[in-house]
Formats: C-alpha cells, structure tokens, sequence
C-alpha cells in the first residue's frame, strides 16, 4: 500500500542527513522531489503545492534541536503535514444517530460499495456490537443482491433483499428495509445502492430519492483508491447532489501511489471515514490520518499490527498456551493452532509491511511466501491425532506417510520437526530460569498488566532454510 510514495520520501528525507542547521537550499532540493513524487503519486496539483509550501515553512531557517538529527526533524514535519492534509472534519460514524442508525452507502459501479456495505456492517458488529441489517437496494447491476446475501450469510449479518422485478424498485426497498429494521429492532442499517460506469441524470435521481426517503444519519461516498484523481472528479460531482458526511476508500491495498487518499479532503472538502486493505472482509479501517501518514514515511502501523493481533486471538486461551510452552509441553496441535492464529490476521507481506522500516525491506517484502503457512498447515493435518500430541512417536515410515499425504517431502517434515524441537526446548529453559510453575505464573501476570501476551512463536520464519542440492 502506497509503496511508490513511501520509497519517493524515503529519498526525500535521505537529504536531511548530517550535521548543521536545516538549510534553505537543503529543504527546497528535497522539497522539489517530494512535490515530484507527489505528482507522479496522481496527487491534485494544488494539494503537492500547498503541501510543499507548508513543510518549507516549518524547516526553512529552524534551529536544530539539541538531541534532535535533521532526519527527525523533517520527518516530524513531513507527519504532521501529512495529517493535517487528510484529517477529516468529522468522526467516522455519526454523532448521535438515531435508531436504528441508518448509513447510506453511494458510489459508482465497480468500485466496491457491495463489499465495503458487508465491511462496515462487520466492523460494527465487532468493534461497537451492534445487530446490524444489511439492505440490498442495487438492483441495476445483475447478482449483485445474491452478492450481499451471500456476504451476509458468510459473516452472520442480517440482509433484507428482494429480488428485482414489477413493482421492486430501490427506493421502495430501502424504505421497507428501514421498517423491518425499526421492527426488528436492530442498531444500523446500512443500504447498498445501485451505481453507474459513469455519473448521470438517472443515478443522481435515485440515490437523491432513497436519500430522501429513507433520511440517513450518514452518507457515505465509496471510491475505488487506485483510480486517483478520476475518484477526486467522481467525489466532486457526487457532492454537489448529495451531503456526505465520509468517504470510504476502497481496495487500498492496490494503491501503490495515494493520490486519492491525499487529495480528497482537500479538494472536495469530504474527509476520508474508512479504508478497505484488503479482500477479507475483516480488512476495514477505521480512517486515522496520523497512522497513515506514517506508513507512508515508513514509521510503520504499530497499533493497527496490534489490534489486529488482539482480535485474532483470546487472551484466556493464549494464557494456557504459555502456560503448557514453559513446561515443555508444546504439541503440534498447540502449533496449527498458531499458525490459524497469523492467518486470521492477513496475509504475512501485509504484516510485514505494517512494521517500522518496511518501506526499505521492499526486496524481502516481494519474496515473503504466504503459501508456507498452507504447506506446513497440511504437514500438521496429516498426522494422526496422536501423532500430532506426542510428535517423538514420528520415525522414519510416519515422516514417509506425512509426506506423501500432505504432498510435500520428507526434507519438510524433518525440517518442521527439528524447528519444533528446537521451540521445545527453548521454552522449558525459560520456563526454569523463572522458577518453574509459580515463577511461571508470576511473569503471566506481569505480561498481561503490562499490555497482554504476544502471540506465541511458530511461523515460517522461524524454521531453518532448506538447503540447496
């Protein structure tokens, strides 16, 4: 995400390296290839100007801090300038909505306001537990009411939804979608809407009807992120036909340039509510300016690593793990057990990317193979439940076995068992150097006043290299 952007100042902020006072013609020399990158990121132009212009105010002639480099200094700029560029007016759900409390999503075709309708909808229910019913109000485009269905289903959210024929028009749906919703008593209610290729009369008088009709706490713009400044002209010409308190932004995660993200706000005045990252439907961010702003510097996403940690696993079971670790009693189940763990947090390469410095690990980012975690899950699931809780048993003919019924080698079986010795062995050592079970329990305790557990070791990386015949 934005990897051409974070790469672009990465080269920027390289110039503020060493001693002295930040210079005039220091600042301007990086400045001029920040505003370049700014444009080949699609930037609007007027936003790449007013933003060069306003970092060069802040470091022009300023003082080096004691204790403070020149990269640091520029980078705070460059962060709080970035911030200050997408940091919407207002929060990213309504300030005290009725109830139910009803979201109309709009948008052209294409980019994505089925998926992101299901998005929110899971967000909501997760983050803020509300029952939450989905409405399937697009009836133009063909399959898409059996898509929300279908999403609804998958993730164990309510969907009103009648299929398109004589007397079914969108705005009467969303109309007994609101009803059914006040009758059910449900928290929110979010209406998917049909769009176009392009924007026209007859879309514009749809979306304004349901707008009416259904009178929303809260109207959200769904843009595709890769198009960049068409998703710009596409906001302005939806503003002026409808009040949107947000935009939702859409498959971020293929964006590799930002010119959406950063230009938006400034240009439409309608700030960024939520991002989509990525296909899963768990893949919803709640928009925040500064985080973003800090991956595109490389500073990294550290809170959003976090909860995505926390939400993969419960902390009573991950208590018990570590627990059973320091004793010695690691098994393999305890070992697919974490590697599903890792895996509902996302792909391997978006984690990575999440972490301080990613943006220079580009090479290694590209070459991080997802697929492992598939291979070592079916070398665990080939063995017997036995197998899997007393792993010593595996001799030669059983390795054999694993191989063949997981499609892999021998080679991978041996080498996931030694990695698993290893890990054993390990976390009985440190399960002594803290005095065995209450020493154990003691440092638990500590862990989790001090922020919680980290999840427990056992992912590809920490398995030894296959050797080169």
């Amino acid at each position: 995400m934005l990897e051409n952007l974070t790469q672009s100042f990465s080269k920027a902020l390289d110039r503020f390296r060493g001693p002295g006072k930040l210079s005039e013609e220091q600042v301007q020399e990086a400045l001029r290839e920040v505003r370049r990158a700014l444009l080949e990121a699609d930037v609007h132009f007027q936003v790449a100007k007013t933003f060069t212009s306003r970092v060069m105010e802040r470091l022009i002639g300023q003082e080096r801090l004691d204790g403070v480099t020149g990269v640091q200094q520029a980078t705070h700029a460059f962060q709080e300038e970035l911030t200050r560029l997408m940091r919407p007016e207002q929060e990213a759900l309504p300030k005290n909505p009725g109830h139910p409390m009803v979201l109309l999503l709009a948008g052209l075709q294409g980019a994505g306001k089925t998926t992101s309708a299901a998005k929110i909808g899971l967000w909501l229910k997760k983050r803020q537990n509300r029952n939450v019913l989905l409405a399937a109000c697009d009836l133009q485009r063909p399959g898409a009411v059996d898509q929300l269905q279908q999403l609804g289903l998958q993730l164990g959210l309510d969907v009103h939804a009648e299929q398109p024929g004589p007397g079914v028009d969108p705005i009467g749906v969303a109309k007994r979608a609101l009803a059914v919703a006040k009758k059910g008593r449900y928290d929110a209610l979010i209406v998917d809407s049909a769009g176009r290729l392009h924007v026209d009369a007859a879309l514009m008088a749809e979306i304004q009807g349901m707008h009416q009709t259904i009178k929303p706490d809260a109207t959200y713009l769904v843009l595709d992120a890769m198009t960049g400044q068409d998703a710009v002209e596409s906001a302005k010409a939806f503003a002026d036909a409808l009040p949107f308190h947000g935009i939702v932004l859409s498959k971020m995660d293929g964006d590799a340039r930002g010119g959406a993200a950063l230009s938006i706000r400034e240009i439409t005045g309608i700030g960024v509510s939520f991002l989509g990252t990525g296909e899963n439907p768990t893949d919803l961010e709640e928009f925040e300016p500064g985080r973003l702003a800090g991956r595109i510097l490389d500073l990294g996403d550290v809170v959003g690593l976090v909860e995505q940690a926390q939400e993969a696993v419960e902390e009573k079971d991950r208590t018990q793990d570590y627990m059973r670790m320091m004793q010695g009693k690691l098994s393999m189940e305890d070992l697919l057990d974490q590697f599903r763990m890792i895996r509902k947090m996302g792909s391997m390469k978006k984690m990575l990317g999440m972490l301080p410095g990613a943006g220079r690990m580009s090479g290694l980012l590209e070459s991080v193979d997802d697929g492992e975690f598939a291979r070592i899950e079916a070398i665990i699931l080939s063995m017997t439940p036995k197998e899997r809780l007393h792993p010593e048993v595996l001799d030669g003919s059983r390795r054999r076995r694993i191989a063949r019924g997981s499609g892999t080698e021998v080679s991978d079986v041996n080498r996931l068992y030694r990695s698993f010795q290893q890990m054993q062995k390990q976390m009985k050592s440190m399960g002594k150097m803290f005095g065995g079970g209450r020493g154990t329990k003691r440092l638990l305790k500590q862990m989790q006043s001090q922020g919680g557990l980290p999840s427990m070791p056992g992912f590809p990386g920490v398995l030894p290299p296959k050797k080169k015949h």
